[in-house]
């Protein structure tokens, strides 16, 4: 393999780490986790309760780190537009399937189908608002923070970056999923002010660790990459 194909893969793995884990945190933003934890927290006890799709969406933020680091802003901001894009694709798709007509022989309810596939509107909103801003802040906060450190830690950058826009989506998606949608819309009843708090502060604490853990894999793929070739480095790569 050719230095040249090699740095093309990281690029090609990378949108598709991007792209698949932002479409899968879609479909499973509408269930509740719950992860009991050996002690006990304030506000939240000894349980984390988090939507399903903090597992996944976690990971979109490696792969725009890692992306941003190699490719520069522009970049990474033409990759946070088509993931938005591919996001209402795949809400497109899923509708469209949910509004099929189901076989007589279908394995599966169509009304489960809905139910399980179908996020509602106050999910939808919350999600791509809250994804649109914590992105691009995202992008904006590592770049700012590699001029600051004339392109020195990258841990920091990651991490700093990371810290900041998980806690504006967490704020942003509990805020305008479980609250301000129910009021506004009247899809449902606003959550409590105690269970959005919870929600909220176990959402982001997750996303938090994984942003603390993983900062190695940021290094390897980063490194393996410039290893390829020179990408990354140019002074204009931003």
């Amino acid at each position: 393999m050719s230095t040249d194909s090699g740095a093309s893969g990281v690029q090609v793995a990378l949108i598709a780490l991007f792209t698949t884990a932002l479409v899968t945190s879609q479909l499973t933003a509408t269930k509740v986790l719950g992860f009991a934890i050996p002690f006990s927290l304030p506000v939240v006890g000894a349980e984390l309760i988090l939507p399903g799709a903090s597992l996944a969406y976690a990971l979109t933020f490696l792969a725009s780190d890692c992306y941003a680091e190699l490719y520069g802003r522009r970049a990474a901001h033409v990759l946070v537009t088509i993931g938005f894009a591919m996001n209402l694709v795949l809400l497109g798709l899923v509708w469209a399937t949910i509004a099929a007509p189901a076989a007589a022989s279908s394995a599966v309810d169509p009304g489960a189908f809905a139910a399980v596939l179908g996020a509602s509107t106050n999910v939808v909103l919350g999600s791509l608002l809250a994804y649109l801003v914590s992105q691009n802040w995202d992008v904006f906060v590592f770049h700012r923070l590699r001029e600051l450190t004339d392109g020195r830690a990258l841990w920091l950058r990651n991490i700093g970056s990371t810290a900041t826009s998980q806690a504006l989506d967490t704020v942003i998606f509990v805020g305008v999923a479980f609250y301000l949608a129910p009021e506004l819309l009247g899809v449902g009843s606003p959550l409590p002010l105690s269970v959005l708090v919870a929600l909220g502060v176990g959402q982001y604490l997750l996303k938090l660790l994984i942003a603390l853990f993983d900062t190695p894999v940021v290094y390897a793929i980063v490194g393996y990459a410039r290893s390829r070739t020179a990408v990354g480095s140019a002074p204009g790569a931003d």
